[in-house]
């Protein structure tokens, strides 16, 4: 069973790191290799069945991980360029995740005050001409995941994360995305970026991060 599982993990590891993929074929094997590997562990520990069971798990969350790959196409390419532009100088970081997503993360001195969940006017301008490329494509789904410094509790800082994220979304959507499109989530102070001991390093632990993917069909 050993044997099996490792050389099952071998060749997700060999799917996801092939040179001469695509950006679209690199989603599709990186969600296969990743199915093919947890398919094989489920189907290796259920009982009965030995190796033909764990092969069955491996093909079948093969074809699981192959539909939940996400696909980096030219509308997400140029949805990056557009919102690089618009940001330029503002201090957020727009790039292209390992797993074919685009993330924009939003710095709390453009985003929200200390404490608060407000949305500040420079945030505004940022999220109109982001909402404007999601209405563009929508066929995408969006992630905003807010976070804080340490500063505080966790019954501060955890309702106040999700609250961020909460209300990002709630502006895009009075912007024209469709609510269903969204999935928030408050991660407090538990994800942090930088350390939390001195006061530059909670400022870049204090934001918003925004995931865009467009799923394979």
């Amino acid at each position: 069973m050993r044997k099996l599982l490792i050389s099952t993990l071998v060749a997700s590891i060999a799917l996801t790191g092939c040179a001469n993929m695509s950006e679209t074929q690199k989603g599709t094997a990186t969600g296969a290799g990743i199915g093919a590997g947890l398919g094989a562990i489920i189907g290796a520990t259920t009982a009965g069945g030995g190796g033909s069971r764990a092969a069955t798990g491996a093909a079948l969350g093969g074809i699981a991980g192959a539909v939940a790959g996400n696909i980096w196409s030219k509308k997400m390419e140029a949805q990056k360029q557009q919102m690089e532009q618009a940001t330029q100088g503002t201090g957020v970081q727009v790039s292209q995740t390992p797993d074919n997503r685009l993330k924009l993360e939003i710095p709390s001195d453009i985003s929200f005050e200390t404490g608060r969940s407000d949305i500040q006017p420079n945030f505004r301008a940022i999220l109109d001409k982001f909402a404007s490329s999601l209405n563009d494509n929508p066929a995408t789904m969006v992630t905003i995941v807010g976070h804080t410094d340490n500063t505080g509790s966790d019954a501060i800082n955890n309702p106040l994360s999700q609250d961020r994220a909460a209300r990002t979304r709630d502006y895009l959507t009075t912007r024209g995305v469709a609510p269903a499109r969204f999935t928030i989530n408050g991660r407090g102070s538990h994800e942090p970026v930088a350390s939390n001991d001195t006061s530059a390093g909670r400022a870049k632990n204090r934001r918003v991060e925004i995931f865009v993917a467009q799923p394979q069909q």
